[in-house]
């Protein structure tokens, strides 16, 4: 299957083309830096830093981490296509694969809890402990995904 997805042309073109994957990986670290970002800022917000800002400003800014992590998805399935076999077995690719995935858990945990609490009190955000956990957890994730996909170019 995996070769078979090599094979498309689609994935040959991103593979041989001058411009297609720097473009794509272009693509890939803006909506990296925006997802990525984003979160990051929510977090430590949640965490005590950064009390001038206000905290609504990030449950309005869902459209665009969302946008941004379409992005992400659709550049890093391209990129994935024309090295499908050799990425399906890199530990680094599964193990950013797998922070990704704790990191999407925990931003929809923490945006289900804040949309609770902002509801109950619009004007100030007291998060629970489990959201402090979540952010802490969060803040690992993407960490992680980021180290471990500049890590795809090193290690087997």
């Amino acid at each position: 299957m995996l070769s078979t997805l090599e094979n498309t042309s689609l994935a040959i073109w991103v593979g041989e083309s001058l411009w297609a994957y720097p473009s794509l990986l272009a693509c890939h670290i803006v909506g990296l830096a925006i997802v990525v970002g984003l979160f990051t800022m929510r977090d430590l917000k949640l965490l005590g830093f950064f009390r001038g800002i206000d905290h609504r400003v990030f449950s309005d800014l869902t459209p665009v981490v969302v946008a941004a992590f379409c992005l992400n998805a659709l550049s890093g399935f391209l990129l994935f296509s024309s090295q499908a076999s050799y990425l399906a077995t890199s530990v680094p690719f599964l193990t950013k694969l797998a922070c990704i995935s704790i990191g999407l858990v925990c931003a929809i945990s923490i945006q289900a809890s804040c949309k609770r609490s902002i509801a109950g009190n619009p004007e100030t955000l007291a998060p629970g402990r489990l959201t402090l956990v979540f952010a802490c957890i969060s803040l690992s994730a993407w960490t992680g995904a980021i180290i471990a996909g500049r890590l795809i170019a090193y290690i087997f």
